[in-house]
């Protein structure tokens, strides 16, 4: 059975949702006629991009579609261009002929009937209908990149790749037949600093997209995974498609946070403490607002971020006399180095009965930051529950000041409230409980 191609073209210019909900209504049969129907079934992120880009970078989470995105591309380029020189790079040549050739979203299983498609897995070369020819690298073995020249590329898994370094720039320096040479590469998140070098490239177009927005995905699959991993290190790196960088010599590493994680759950704190980070402007940075608490066994536990953004002073003063009622707290911890008084008599106005005490910054966040940072590492603190904001932050830091982007307000906070519950007047963890 045939698709009807006018529907076929008419479902390709709607919107993602539409498409989104015309496919789930169609019977396995009708998905079977549209197998090769990839102009309706794909999703805007899915596509080329548009322009003059010479690095598409589509990185998203397990599951979106970005071998079949990868592999529709590289059909339509053999199509475009006869006699094409393609490289397929993956994690190992056998990835690249299981996955990228012989996989249920490969080359061949996306090639449609008619098109002939010749793959030898000896010379580890396909063999296209128009002439172009494919051949398959290694991305733990950049040294064979080095020489050959192509007009197009395919990097799959790029976070995976044991050599990526020298992979990946043998085979830029390779992309140079034709008039405009292009890779595609389709990765999650893993080995961060060359992501990070290649979305800074110029001429690099970024897509992304998570897990869920794979609409062929069974829904008990994604309610199983997104239940036991949403909003954990693994989840938003594998699901969601983020880089998760650290600083070098990160006060917090990500193993660290992760070492340290409670499930949420009652924990009978004996102290409670609010710790607010105000903002300068009311349109700029973010207000800080984390809820802390000491446990009876003596450990410090962020139980909360009620941190906000936008707020006018009343606003943000509102939310933290939310949290501090709503968790107990005893007190409020804010920082008064910005606004000084205004600080104190926003957060009176708001509550006067609410214990509240300021508090200068006399030192630089890096050693302000560091002795609640040997909490964490003695055992001492912990995270009850996921805080990715907070934790993006927290892995910013380093003995020498904050290297992250913006402001670290969450962090700054979380750590007024940690050195109220865990320091001593001078801000060093005290000999007791070390």
């Amino acid at each position: 059975m045939k698709p009807h191609i006018a529907l076929l073209r008419q479902l390709s210019r709607q919107p993602d949702e539409v498409k989104r909900a015309v496919w789930g209504k169609l019977s396995p049969a009708d998905v079977r006629a549209f197998a090769w129907a990839w102009d309706a079934a794909a999703g805007t992120n899915q596509r080329e991009p548009e322009g003059d880009w010479r690095v598409w970078l589509l990185l998203a989470g397990r599951g979106f579609g970005k071998t079949r995105s990868g592999s529709e591309w590289i059909l339509e380029q053999a199509r475009r261009h006869p006699g094409a020189r393609i490289a397929l790079v993956g994690a190992t040549q056998e990835e690249v002929a299981r996955v990228m050739v012989e996989g249920e979203s490969g080359l061949i299983g996306c090639n449609p009937p008619g098109e002939k498609l010749k793959w030898s897995s000896s010379r580890s070369e396909l063999r296209f209908e128009s002439g172009a020819i494919a051949h398959a690298f290694s991305g733990a073995d950049g040294e064979r990149l080095r020489g050959p020249q192509h007009h197009f590329a395919w990097a799959d898994e790029l976070g995976k790749w044991r050599d990526p370094d020298n992979s990946w720039d043998n085979l830029m320096m390779g992309m140079r037949l034709g008039a405009q040479p292009r890779v595609l590469v389709t990765t999650t998140p893993g080995n961060a600093g060359l992501l990070k070098r290649i979305k800074a490239l110029p001429g690099v177009a970024v897509r992304g997209g998570r897990t869920r927005e794979n609409v062929d995905l069974p829904p008990a699959f994604l309610a199983a995974i997104e239940a036991a991993y949403a909003g954990t290190r693994l989840g938003r790196q594998e699901l969601n498609g983020e880089i998760l960088e650290e600083a070098d010599g990160a006060l917090w590493t990500r193993d660290l946070l992760e070492a340290r994680r409670l499930m949420p759950g009652p924990l009978g704190c004996i102290r409670v403490v609010v710790g607010v980070d105000p903002p300068a402007t009311a349109d700029g940075d973010a207000c800080g607002i984390l809820v802390c608490g000491l446990t009876a066994d003596g450990r410090g536990v962020v139980l909360a971020d009620a941190s906000c953004r936008g707020e006018r002073p009343d606003g943000w003063a509102r939310k933290v006399v939310a949290a501090a009622d709503s968790w107990g707290a005893e007190r409020v911890v804010a920082e008064a180095n910005n606004g000084g008084d205004m600080v104190l008599s926003v957060l009176k106005g708001a509550a006067p009965m609410l214990a509240v005490r300021k508090v200068h910054a006399t030192r630089g966040k890096g050693a302000r930051a560091e002795p609640v940072a040997a909490l964490f590492e003695a055992g001492r603190c912990w995270l009850a529950g996921f805080f990715p904001e907070l934790e993006d932050e927290l892995t910013g830091f380093t003995p020498g000041g904050y290297t992250g982007s913006g402001s670290p307000d969450r962090a700054d906070a979380m750590v007024w409230a940690m050195t109220e519950l865990m320091l001593g007047s001078g801000g060093v963890p005290s000999v007791r409980g070390l």
